[in-house]
């Protein structure tokens, strides 16, 4: 029987891609995406890129996420949007951190549930070891 958070989920991978891996660098393998272009703005990209992240924290919550996930969530973003907000270094920084498909994978391992979107689209994100 399939798990009814899964629709939900899936929702919430699809908001993470975008965020953090929709566009392909050209000769690269790297990936970036509405985070990184967003947080470019000065001032205000970083803290207007928080948002899509905080949605996701507040769907986790409502998904019956402990709140010990939800503070390693929230710690994610926090990194994110800190560093990130830094001129020059920060940019660098979002390319590589993806706070938001850092978050999807910690919800994924905490309910058990795997993805069905395909790996090429999915795995984009950092290896994360537990403390991610």
């Amino acid at each position: 029987m399939p798990d009814p958070r899964e629709a939900e989920l899936e929702r919430l991978d699809r908001l993470a891609h975008r965020m953090d891996a929709a566009f392909r660098v050209p000769g690269t393998r790297l990936r970036i995406g509405a985070d990184s272009i967003i947080g470019l703005v000065p001032g205000i990209g970083d803290v207007l890129a928080l948002a899509p992240g905080a949605w996701i924290i507040w769907k986790a919550r409502q998904m019956g996420a402990p709140p010990a996930l939800q503070a390693r969530m929230i710690a994610n973003s926090a990194v994110d949007t800190v560093i990130g907000s830094i001129p020059l270094l920060g940019d660098i920084f979002d390319v590589g951190w993806k706070s938001n498909l850092r978050n999807m994978r910690l919800l994924r391992d905490h309910f058990g549930i795997r993805s069905e979107t395909p790996p090429d689209i999915r795995d984009q994100g950092p290896e994360l070891t537990r403390t991610g």
